[in-house]
């Protein structure tokens, strides 16, 4: 599997769409259906090749320690 490349035009468009969509209450089914895909084709991928990734349980512990 390789990871789509991305498009920091597109991603800025994308995510103020988004934002404005969320800001009028607006859930359109079939574009959260295509974030979730495309959240998990990049989880998947970053798995693949770096493994399980514990990171937010050593962030939880440091702030514990705080």
């Amino acid at each position: 599997m390789t990871t789509e490349a991305i498009d920091l035009t597109e991603a800025k468009r994308e995510l103020a769409e988004a934002i404005e969509r969320n800001r009028k209450g607006i859930r359109d089914p079939e574009v959260i259906r295509r974030m979730r895909e495309r959240m998990d084709r990049r989880r998947e991928a970053i798995f693949k090749k770096f493994g399980l990734l514990n990171i937010a349980v050593e962030l939880v512990r440091e702030a514990r320690d705080e």
